[in-house]
């Protein structure tokens, strides 16, 4: 459908809460989610939330075979997740990088939990429930935190592990747009 611009850290919408989606398989819901899916793959991201474009709506994407911003990372299944609600499994937690489309050029060592059960819906109302580890599970957490206005700088504990992607990780593309 159409790429559409992803709002950077610093504008207000994506402090917001999103609101949760209520009518399901609408010509509205199915643009989104296809201008979602548009907009993550042109921008080579692994996963992307609606309050990232602008939509103040309790939707997120993730998934990939392979992903150049994470050369090393196993791939994650195709997904669009609606109104997810998060459990936690167990209390090992695993701290890593990570980026963000909308914290260009940066990466911080975040602390996720290593496993997780995820529920909520797809874009026509079919129910989800899903187990997640290691990589998926960190996606999974990462676009949820969009919908509750978190970004990942908001969760990074030491910001000596903070800094431009081209500094601390020259082997990627240099011109890695996060």
């Amino acid at each position: 459908m159409t790429v559409r611009e992803i709002l950077k850290m610093g504008d207000a919408r994506l402090l917001r809460q999103a609101e949760p989606v209520r009518a399901f398989d609408t010509p509205e819901l199915r643009a989104l989610v296809a201008d979602l899916f548009d907009t993550m793959h042109a921008a080579n991201g692994a996963g992307l939330a609606a309050p990232q474009i602008g939509v103040n709506l309790q939707v997120v994407i993730f998934g990939f075979k392979s992903n150049v911003r994470y050369p090393d990372a196993p791939q994650v299944p195709e997904t669009v997740l609606v109104n997810p609600v998060l459990t936690p499994i167990g209390d090992a937690m695993e701290e890593a990088f990570e980026g963000c489309l909308s914290v260009p050029g940066l990466r911080g060592s975040v602390p996720r939990h290593v496993r997780l059960h995820y529920e909520g819906f797809d874009q026509y109302g079919n129910r989800i429930v899903r187990d997640a580890a290691d990589f998926h599970a960190r996606v999974v957490q990462h676009e949820v935190d969009h919908l509750h206005g978190i970004l990942y700088p908001m969760r990074i504990r030491d910001f000596a592990k903070f800094g431009f992607t081209s500094v601390m990780f020259p082997e990627l593309d240099p011109h890695d747009d996060d």
